[in-house]
């Protein structure tokens, strides 16, 4: 057991990984948020400089653009640069007012920077790719000739004509209601292809004329609008690996999100366990048992060494019916220690417990996910966090 602070958790690992996954295993509980932000600020003075949450990736602009140059206000940005109702967190609006504060008079390189790894979709109701579309044919119409382009002014517009079907949220009930495997879709996903690949192809010319910021956001445009076509492809599906595809494109998404997140430098990211550890991802949904890779599994295969997860539980959530845990789960042999929270060389204490690991907990409450001990060694340390108050 050691103390819960960033030179504790660097200490803890062989190497300084440019992403430094932290987990949490329910949303919604702001005592975490406030350990993820007391964990960012120390690590920020270790040289981190970027922050990312489970949050809309294009929404976060508008947050990043607050925080750098105090564009907006405090009241906008946590009103419109969050989704999945994040923006009403106390802890994340004590994030957000820190970092511009620390920012404020810093050089842009010194400067701490916001970002979202989640496409801009709630699993249910996916938002339409016009945003990212347009965006990126803008910045590339505007500088380079128009023959390069693969279609005029105006035919995005055209193909996304019927705006309602794209953000329907029945359709995750009712795959026919989908618009994702229309002709107009599927000229849409040759059309953001042709658009990504030829921002690739211009990239010096277009860091050159632009910036490699303004270049840098076009690519995460890009990977919007590839990711937001063909998550509505998938909910038009009625095979049987539907759930499982579109499970998959949105951990994929955020998977490529926090791999070019980690080319600017060390970065912090936060989401749920679930997404961010190194084994498959696993949930009970209405057609039963759900299984896929997801963004940590994903971030780690391409990252390696560069990528490390810390795992987080909670003894006690009682406002939702999550009680002490039983004393011979590792969350409650964890619990009966005095500290309220504190960091755990998980590695060690899979050795510990050998092939003799601990039953895991059952939670009462289907929104906390309780540790698994067999996948101890799989994580690079592990948070406890005694009880989370009722807010």
């Amino acid at each position: 057991m050691r103390a819960f602070s960033a030179a504790e958790v660097l200490r803890l690992l062989p190497s300084r990984p440019r992403v430094l996954a932290l987990g949490e295993p329910t949303h919604g509980e702001d005592l975490l948020l406030e350990v993820r932000n007391e964990l960012f600020q120390q690590l920020v003075e270790e040289g981190y400089r970027t922050i990312a949450i489970e949050s809309d990736c294009l929404l976060a602009l508008a947050v990043d653009d607050y925080v750098t140059s105090g564009k907006g206000s405090l009241d906008e940005v946590m009103a419109n640069g969050f989704s999945h109702g994040l923006g009403a967190s106390a802890a994340n609006r004590e994030l957000v007012r820190w970092m511009r504060a620390y920012n404020d008079g810093r050089p842009a390189p010194e400067q701490v920077r916001f970002a979202g790894i989640d496409g801009p979709l709630e699993i249910s109701g996916p938002e339409s790719p016009q945003e990212a579309l347009t965006t990126l044919y803008a910045y590339l119409a505007s500088r380079l000739d128009a023959e390069l382009l693969p279609c005029p002014a105006g035919t995005i517009e055209g193909l996304l004509d019927d705006a309602g079907r794209w953000v329907d949220p029945a359709v995750m009930m009712n795959p026919a209601r989908s618009v994702g495997q229309s002709a107009a879709a599927g000229r849409l996903r040759l059309l953001a292809d042709d658009l990504v690949a030829l921002l690739d192809a211009e990239t010096p010319h277009l860091i050159a004329a632009s910036s490699r910021e303004e270049w840098e956001r076009a690519r995460l445009y890009g990977r919007a609008a590839v990711g937001l076509l063909r998550y509505h492809h998938w909910l038009a599906d009625t095979s049987p690996g539907r759930m499982t595809r579109l499970l998959g494109v949105r951990d994929s998404m955020m998977a490529d999100n926090l791999v070019a997140l980690a080319g600017r430098g060390p970065v912090l990211v936060h989401a749920h366990n679930l997404h961010l550890k190194r084994e498959k991802a696993v949930m009970g949904m209405w057609q039963g048992r759900m299984e896929w890779w997801g963004a940590g599994s994903l971030a780690h295969a391409r990252l390696g060494t560069e990528y490390a997860f810390l795992a987080t539980a909670l003894g006690t959530i009682r406002h939702q019916g999550v009680d002490t845990p039983p004393t011979d789960t590792l969350e409650g042999m964890l619990y009966a220690l005095p500290e309220d929270r504190f960091l755990v060389d998980s590695h060690a204490l899979a050795a510990l417990f050998g092939d003799a690991a601990p039953p895991p907990r059952e939670s009462a409450w289907f929104g906390y996910a309780p540790l698994d001990p067999a996948h101890l060694s799989r994580t690079d340390g592990l948070v406890f966090v005694k009880d989370s108050p009722q807010g």
